[in-house]
């Protein structure tokens, strides 16, 4: 049984959702050949300030400037 986890900030819409899980379930579907009643999907949302990358947050990401890597 196929299990997928979407982890994503919040903002998204219910029918921007439903796509999401009608397409990932249909394409689990195609490749691993099974019915999609096997298919579990679970869309795990977080706020912005719990995420990063490259060592800014997700909230500081508009104002922030980027830096140089570290030369080491």
């Amino acid at each position: 049984m196929p299990m997928i986890i979407v982890k994503a900030t919040r903002g998204r819409t219910l029918d921007q959702k439903r796509e999401l899980v009608r397409r990932i379930t249909g394409d689990v579907v195609e490749v691993f050949k099974v019915a999609p009643e096997l298919v579990s999907i679970e869309i795990v949302e977080g706020e912005p300030e719990n995420w990063a990358r490259g060592g800014i947050l997700s909230v500081d990401r508009a104002t922030a400037t980027p830096t140089a890597p570290d030369p080491k």
